[in-house]
């Protein structure tokens, strides 16, 4: 099912549509036209509008971008199954199939980095560039604190929120915050990260972001980033393909707010000619 709507809170159009996967009517937004596809993925209790509502008008503004809301968000309706990176993922494979799409670019952020680094390792037809934002490969990367705090969420914590108040107006079953907090609590329990040798073998040129007082620690974005072939002294040995944007004072939860510096680092990298860098060994 599709229909051309516009969405007010970034008072942009859309050819909008649920796409039948996993038992989901997982609901997504197409914008824009031109070039390989950029998918955009969301962090957990956030959704299309509170995440990119600010980024999304100007990365369409020459390119098609294809947005989506995962299990349990937006106006994506839950199922009886818990969160987990390769259930989300398995769900996005599904809508790519939907829409026909061979291979996208994709941009990740937080839970929605972490799926599309899985697509990366495990779907590498599918990723031409991957976008990495404020998410570590391995639980080691992350630093104290945001596991703890989202194990005692509960509505009360973040009743009169943007988030609540986004998730009551747009959920099919607004009644049920408190399963997807709970969920959230916990999310990809027992997952032990991604192996050195699983990052360093993706194929697609990688752009990793973080914030300088991310959850995620710099010295593992670093690390990250010396997997995929980068941290060299590109005026001898030329610019990598795979790339690192520190963005200054900066949480994870405002990871993304910084719209004119994240756009400036997101679309130099996806137009950035492969033939003008260093591909990695």
């Amino acid at each position: 099912m599709t229909q051309t709507t516009s969405t007010s809170t970034a008072e942009r159009s859309a050819t909008t549509g649920y796409a039948p996967v996993n038992g989901l009517q997982m609901y997504y937004e197409v914008h824009g036209s031109g070039g390989t596809p950029l998918l955009l993925l969301h962090g957990g209790l956030f959704d299309i509008d509170q995440q990119f509502a600010d980024l999304l008008p100007h990365l369409a503004q020459d390119r098609q971008v294809i947005a989506a809301d995962f299990q349990g968000h937006g106006r994506t309706n839950d199922a009886d199954r818990p969160l987990t990176t390769a259930g989300l993922a398995s769900d996005v494979v599904g809508l790519l199939a939907h829409l026909g799409l061979a291979q996208v670019d994709v941009f990740g952020f937080s839970i929605g980095g972490a799926v599309a680094l899985h697509l990366a390792v495990e779907h590498p037809d599918l990723v031409r560039r991957l976008v990495a934002s404020s998410v570590s490969f391995h639980p080691d990367g992350d630093r104290g604190g945001n596991s703890e705090a989202v194990a005692e969420m509960t509505v009360d914590m973040i009743a009169g929120t943007p988030m609540e108040q986004a998730y009551r107006e747009k959920s099919p079953h607004p009644e049920k915050l408190q399963d997807l907090l709970t969920k959230l609590s916990h999310y990809d329990e027992g997952f032990a990260g991604w192996s050195d040798d699983a990052i360093r073998g993706i194929a697609a040129p990688t752009l990793i972001t973080v914030g300088d007082c991310d959850m995620v620690r710099l010295e593992h974005a670093v690390r990250f980033l010396q997997l995929r072939g980068g941290d060299v002294n590109g005026d001898f040995e030329g610019v990598p393909s795979s790339q690192l944007a520190v963005f200054p004072g900066t949480t994870h939860f405002f990871g993304l707010s910084r719209a004119p510096m994240v756009l400036d680092a997101v679309t130099t990298f996806l137009d950035t000619d492969p033939a003008g860098a260093t591909a990695q060994d």
